[in-house]
């Protein structure tokens, strides 16, 4: 047995991301198939999203040169 072996399978078992049950070994780092396929389906809908802020609009004629 390597070192890499030893870690996964004595890996902890940690909340579902969707809905907060263990997860399993099977199905890591989710609870079931069905969470699993529930986050991929967020993926491909672009549900999970990083808010960008648009600095388009800001006068750059006000900034100070240095």
């Amino acid at each position: 047995m390597t070192v890499n072996d030893n870690e996964t399978s004595v890996r902890r078992m940690r909340p579902c991301p969707i809905c907060s049950k263990l997860s399993t070994r099977e199905d890591y780092p989710f609870c079931s198939d069905r969470c699993a396929k529930v986050d991929l389906n967020r993926w491909f809908s672009e549900g999970y999203t990083i808010p960008v802020v648009e600095t388009d609009d800001i006068d750059e004629s006000n900034i100070p040169e240095d």
